[in-house]
């Protein structure tokens, strides 16, 4: 009788005031599922950094770094109803019911001041219909990827007693028999026993997923919670938690107030619990996606006191546990380096991805050797992982910073036979590794490059930024594939509205096309607005400036006819200080930084002639800036005052050569006869340098001190006098100075075993060069060693360095 009372209510709730809005809310969830599907992911998101939007298209997978609710990453979105619709109604109100037409679904993310109704628009407004459609939107390929991301509790049945297999959901029970219970549980009232409360719970969570909504909306469900909390310490240690399964079966919203009691309770007994008993509470949590962290420490503790209770799978579940609380206590972390050491060869490759997985998101670092081996594991099981657990290894690796050369050679194969069928979010994770290594292969780079186009569609904000700032810093040059970087660049423009919540992600964008020589500047006057730039200051969780910085000055150089908005002076004058502090206390302590301008003091004759700043501030970085004339004389730098950045309008060989620091001292020549005798070749002298009678110096056998060091060449008793022979300064005019930038570099500026530089370096001397600068390399490697060496040697070194250059 109760549910045919039920079926004659149901339809009258379309019609009463106070229901009207909540059912509302579950029409509109099976007529949009899309949209609904999107809003509820970005509302369970929004406490996590990295969250974003997915707008306008339907997702079938669901990124690993990120929070899933119960259930929604391994059902179907048929299966995904809608629980609490006050929660829920409340979180989705603004986006379904207040959005107007002219702007996108994605758009929902407003400022609230009104100062930014401009960027408002300019983020949100859709643009204008296009005639032509560009051919990396003609034929998307649709995301048919879904990701188990709990996949290794399938490895062994050890974890049936420590976790929840959402994928295996009970055969649903028919509604009339939930309707029964219901009804019970009314009739009954406060004369529950424990176990028949719990007993409820667990029937009802059988129902049909599509039901649950129901369930929980009803009264008698609400009276059925409010017995558990009266009852709470009569439960015993296992109906405690088959109600908490019974509530991760049923989406119970983790901010219930019930949950509190229940986590309250299970926090006192947790002395009484035995080991497996806590992992299993602490999944529940987990799936349930609530944060425990007074619970997460009696866990803890437990490990702490009885290491040896930690098997393979307790082991596993325990670092998944840690990496989903994104914590791992520091006494813990010599105990589990001894377990995971103890356990290695037993885990299944499943385990591997997410013992990494946990590892990368506790922030957990491990020794060396013990890194070491873990990714020697899963090199040796890479063909039989899949494609999840291989980027979440990937992801340690790239925390860790540690290349190891097997794994990723073995890289080069897997990425070109897996790209097909890897989700946009894979492929990311893919390059960023590789990036952050310095590791360039092209058959990676290459295999991703020609994926990303077709999935465009489908690409975060966040996933496009990082795919261009890992191709930007790796030098993928768009002549490799003419439409890679044109249709990232394109995603952001569709993305807009994800700035405003995320502004970094333009930045680093924008940064990485940079290095590229791609500058859209629709995109750089968006992220050059004054709206823009209050935004990105006002973020709290990263400094922006610096990336602002870099940004502008680029500007300044590359793009010579640039009319747009610019930083403000105020701004880049404090941007510079920070920086200069930065340096002056870091990069110019450094001692072959040191080493360097010393010896190319003695070398050209006095401080007067070199001068260590920041030739161009926005690079954040310095060079040992000197000054030559037509004849190869030094001169002294020109440290006049002037501006500390350039401006749109200045000529950037004369503005970028504006001091930040240095000293007038006096300083002597440096002679023809000098580079004659150190290069002693044949070949005439540039015709730039005036010649000059040379006396052939005499051939003897050198010391084993005086040999200059990878030149092959003799230093003679001449060319030592030479070398510390003061001449006389002669006058040139200052348009005809050779101005060269010379730095200390170090295998940190180029990819790993190569010499093709890093993104940021090689937009440095492209920018150099710009300004009129020579670019002159003192290599880390040859030069460290000779620091222990004879003056000598150095200053033969740093002669041949400085004038072969004016050859070049």
């Amino acid at each position: 009788m109760a549910a045919c009372v039920l079926c004659r209510l149901r339809p009258r709730r379309f019609y009463l005031p106070g229901l009207k809005k909540g059912f509302a809310h579950r029409v509109i969830g099976r007529l949009d599922n899309e949209a609904l599907d999107e809003q509820e992911r970005r509302s369970e998101e929004s406490s996590l950094p990295d969250a974003s939007l997915h707008g306008g298209y339907k997702l079938h997978y669901n990124p690993s770094s990120y929070h899933h609710p119960v259930g929604k990453s391994t059902l179907p979105h048929s299966q995904i109803v809608i629980g609490d619709e006050e929660q829920c109604l409340a979180a989705l109100a603004p986006s379904f019911w207040q959005q107007s037409n002219r702007y996108s679904v994605s758009s929902s993310r407003h400022l609230s001041s009104s100062k930014n109704t401009l960027l408002d628009l300019a983020f949100n407004k859709r643009p204008e219909p296009k005639t032509s459609v560009p051919p990396h939107h003609r034929t998307p390929v649709a995301p048919d990827v879904k990701v188990d991301t709990r996949a290794f509790i399938k490895c062994r049945p050890d974890y049936s007693s420590i976790t929840l297999d959402l994928t295996r959901r009970r055969p649903p029970v028919n509604w009339e028999h939930v309707a029964q219970l219901l009804q019970r549980a009314a009739v009954l009232k406060g004369s529950m026993k424990p176990c028949v409360v719990s007993g409820f719970f667990v029937d009802l969570s059988h129902v049909h997923a599509d039901n649950v909504s129901l369930v929980k909306s009803d009264q008698r469900f609400t009276l059925l919670l409010r017995y558990s909390v009266e009852n709470l310490r009569l439960f015993s240690l296992n109906e405690l938690l088959d109600v908490l399964r019974s509530f991760a079966w049923l989406e119970m919203p983790h901010g219930h107030t019930v949950l509190g009691h229940f986590e309250d309770e299970l926090s006192r007994r947790a002395d009484q619990m035995t080991f497996d008993q806590l992992l299993l509470a602490a999944d529940l949590w987990r799936c349930i996606g609530r944060k425990v962290p007074r619970f997460l420490k009696r866990l803890y503790d437990f490990v702490q006191l009885y290491p040896g209770e930690v098997k393979v799978a307790e082991l596993v579940q325990l670092l998944y546990i840690m990496g989903e609380g994104r914590h791992c206590p520091k006494v813990l972390i010599q105990s589990i380096e001894q377990l995971l050491m103890n356990h290695i060869q037993h885990l299944h490759p499943e385990e591997v991805g997410t013992l990494c997985l946990g590892l990368f998101k506790s922030q957990t670092s491990l020794s060396e050797a013990a890194v070491t081996r873990l990714f020697d594991k899963a090199h040796s099981v890479i063909e039989d992982m899949s494609d999840f657990a291989m980027v979440n290894v990937l992801k340690y690796l790239r925390f860790s910073y540690l290349l190891h050369r097997p794994w990723m050679e073995a890289l080069t194969h897997e990425v070109p036979r897996r790209a097909s069928r890897m989700s946009v979010t894979g492929l990311m994770h893919v390059a960023l590794t590789c990036s952050a290594l310095h590791y360039r292969d092209d058959r990676i780079l290459v295999a991703i490059a020609e994926q990303i186009p077709s999935l465009v569609p489908h690409c975060r904000s966040k996933d496009s930024c990082k795919l261009l700032w890992a191709f930007g810093t790796l030098g993928f040059l768009p002549t490799q594939n003419p439409i890679f970087y044109p249709s990232l660049t394109d995603a952001l423009r569709q993305r807009k509205a994800e700035f405003q919540r995320y502004p970094e992600h333009l930045l680093t964008g924008l940064l990485g096309l940079s290095f590229v020589s791609q500058f859209p500047e629709d995109l750089i006057a968006l992220a050059l607005s004054p709206d823009f730039i209050n935004l990105a200051l006002k973020s709290t969780q990263l400094e922006l400036k610096k990336d602002l910085f870099t940004l502008d000055g680029t500007v300044a150089v590359e793009l010579p006819h640039w009319t747009g908005p610019r930083l403000s002076f105020e701004l880049r004058k404090e941007v510079t200080e920070m920086l200069a502090k930065f340096i002056q206390s870091e990069i110019c302590e450094k001692p072959e930084v040191k080493g360097a301008e010393t010896a190319l003091q003695e070398l050209l004759g006095g401080e007067e002639f070199v001068c260590k700043r920041m030739i161009l501030p926005h690079m954040r970085s310095i060079d040992l800036e000197v000054h030559l004339d037509p004849t190869g004389q030094p001169v002294p730098v020109n440290t006049e005052s002037q501006t500390d950045t350039i401006s749109p309008r200045e000529n950037p060989s004369e503005s970028a050569s504006n001091h930040f620091w240095g000293k007038k001292n006096i300083g002597v020549s440096v002679t023809d006869e000098l580079i004659a005798q150190l290069t002693y070749t044949k070949s005439s002298p540039a015709p730039t340098i005036a010649p000059s009678k040379l006396k052939t110096p005499s051939i003897v056998e050198p010391d084993e001190n005086e040999a200059l060091f990878n030149t092959g060449l003799n230093l003679t008793t001449t060319i030592t006098e030479m070398l510390s022979k003061p001449g006389i300064q002669k006058p040139s005019h200052q348009d005809s100075v050779v101005k060269l930038a010379i730095q200390v570099s170090s295998r940190n500026h180029y990819c790993y075993h190569s010499q093709k530089l890093l993104g940021l370096h090689a937009m440095k001397r492209r920018q150099l060069k710009s300004a009129g600068y020579k670019v002159v390399e003192i290599c880390n490697h040859e030069w460290v060693p000779l620091l222990r060496k004879s003056r000598t040697e150095k200053m033969a070194y740093l002669h041949c360095k400085v004038y072969n250059s004016l050859d070049s």
